[in-house]
């Protein structure tokens, strides 16, 4: 039995009257190769979920069933995604799903140009569900959050927008928009990526980082996207423009993460990732092999959706010394076959093949990669359909690896077709 970090609010749920807006378009130029085929969101985490599925998740596990999803880079796998995985939601019970790819609703020329012009092209799709509230959310973190509890704030609080913020050490929050705030956490200034990011009261060794979650009343959030969008000097951006006018000359409130982040029992912290980066890729997915893991994916009171692909289970054959299918504090997803090989502390996602005698140690394998006899694969994230060649030896030598792989600054290898190909022609 997994419990909440609090009690859900009593009465009338407010996310019965709101809808989930997913700004899911960004490239995540960061991953590399990862993203060289599909937007941020529409990697693979986790064995079986993609990235984006965290935020709609929440959102249908906060109560919310009006949901739209704005996509613009390399979008089709992460439709493709969206149509297999989401399409369970009803319109005769006032439920909807929008995917808003950038279509030039507004100007024959202009594509999304920001994260407020992804919400102000579609603001008639919007309009038409007629919501009271708008969740505004990133499309690309690892989190559980009730977003009805900050409905709830935001609504007792009478602010004009609501920012989820994560308390970090203050000088961990330069790569971030920051909350200047009052004792009642009421934001006096946003600062973003600041070089001497401001203290919380109280807590001067911590900042408030903004989670790019918003919260506002829809006929509000309207207007400032029109005025937004007449303004010439705009870069037509939520964290640059819309929240800093709002600060400025309203009232915008601040909504820690603290008080509406979901926890199993066995979670001590609250657990957010951006994951951003290939290091903090490897690293998320490797948090999840733990015997205890920070994120608890067997939360069954707080499921994570997505894709229930029909396979067959996985399967570990062979019982031989030195040729035995086995593994070690590591996921297994449906569909994986480990023939007389090792994985120690790895994830193998969906149709995984590992041949006799190879190994993987601290492996994030992406979907149908199949790894040759003898292999042997140390920090390695693979890429989706990846042939890894019999025999290959990866994280043994640092400088062939780079020479070869794309290798990150903690020594992982991100390795995908071209770069096999490269090696075999």
């Amino acid at each position: 039995m997994t419990l909440p970090l609090r009690s859900r609010s009593s009465g009338q749920p407010l996310a019965r009257d709101a809808m989930a807006y997913v700004l899911a378009g960004g490239r995540g130029s960061r991953l590399h190769e990862l993203t060289d085929n599909r937007a941020k969101p529409a990697v693979y985490f986790g064995g079986k979920a993609r990235i984006i599925d965290f935020a709609l998740s929440n959102a249908i596990n906060s109560g919310i069933r009006r949901i739209g999803v704005a996509t613009q880079y390399k979008a089709h796998s992460l439709i493709r995604h969206m149509q297999r995985a989401w399409n369970f939601m009803r319109p005769e019970r006032n439920e909807s799903f929008d995917i808003l790819p950038a279509s030039q609703r507004v100007s024959e020329t202009q594509w999304y140009e920001g994260t407020a012009d992804a919400v102000y092209q579609n603001i008639d799709i919007i309009a038409a569900h007629a919501p009271k509230y708008m969740v505004i959310l990133a499309g690309d973190h690892i989190y559980k959050m009730d977003y009805e509890l900050m409905l709830r704030q935001h609504v007792d609080s009478g602010a004009d927008v609501t920012v989820g913020c994560l308390v970090v050490p203050r000088m961990d929050a330069v790569a971030f928009g920051v909350m200047h705030v009052d004792e009642t956490d009421r934001i006096t200034d946003f600062v973003e990526k600041p070089a001497d990011p401001p203290g919380i009261p109280g807590q001067p060794d911590m900042a408030l980082a903004s989670m790019g979650i918003y919260v506002f009343d829809t006929q509000l959030l309207f207007d400032q996207l029109r005025r937004d969008a007449a303004d010439p000097e705009s870069k037509r951006d939520f964290g640059g423009d819309i929240i800093p006018w709002l600060v400025r000359n309203g009232k915008a409130q601040a909504h820690r993460f603290t008080d509406s982040c979901i926890r199993a029992a066995d979670e001590l912290e609250e657990y957010w990732r951006d994951v951003g980066t290939v290091d903090a890729y490897f690293d998320a997915n490797l948090d999840l092999t733990d015997t205890v893991p920070q994120l608890d994916l067997y939360d069954r009171d707080w499921p994570i959706w997505s894709d229930a692909v029909v396979a067959a289970p996985a399967k570990f054959v062979h019982d031989e010394e030195g040729r035995r299918g086995s593994a070690i504090c590591s996921l297994v997803s449906n569909d994986c076959i480990v023939s007389g090989a090792t994985a120690q502390r790895s994830l193998l996602m969906t149709g995984v093949k590992m041949g006799s005698f190879s190994s993987v140690r601290e492996g994030v394998i992406l979907p149908y990669s199949n790894i040759g006899r003898g292999a042997q694969l140390s920090r390695v994230i693979i890429d989706s359909g990846v042939r890894i060649p019999e025999g290959l030896v990866v994280g043994e030598d640092p400088e062939l690896d780079a020479r070869r792989f794309r290798r990150s600054a903690n020594g992982v290898c991100l390795i995908t077709k071209p770069m096999i190909e490269r090696l075999t022609t």
